[in-house]
């Protein structure tokens, strides 16, 4: 008998943000919350791999079913904050 392991998941780094309003806080290994200078949770950034490269997903959690909306894929972790930013 042979014992197979599967290869531990190994986190991404957290994507430096340019603008100071918001921070990322590790919530899973490709999923961070976006937290406002106030300390309110905007919502997540999930980094998705492409063909092309990482996508940075931005999503938000509908706490009645436990689901996240899905507000689109970007090149980058700031487009993706910045979505979830002006959609409030």
């Amino acid at each position: 008998m042979t014992d197979l392991q599967t290869a531990p998941r190994v986190p991404y780094a957290t994507p430096p943000l340019r603008d100071p309003r918001e921070r990322l806080v590790r919530a899973a290994a490709d999923l961070w919350r976006v937290v406002a200078h106030n300390e309110r949770v905007i919502g997540h950034v999930r980094v998705v791999g492409d063909p092309l490269g990482l996508r940075y997903r931005a999503e938000r959690l509908h706490r009645a079913t436990g689901a996240f909306i899905d507000f689109g894929a970007f090149w980058t972790a700031d487009e993706a904050v910045a979505a979830l930013r002006h959609s409030r």
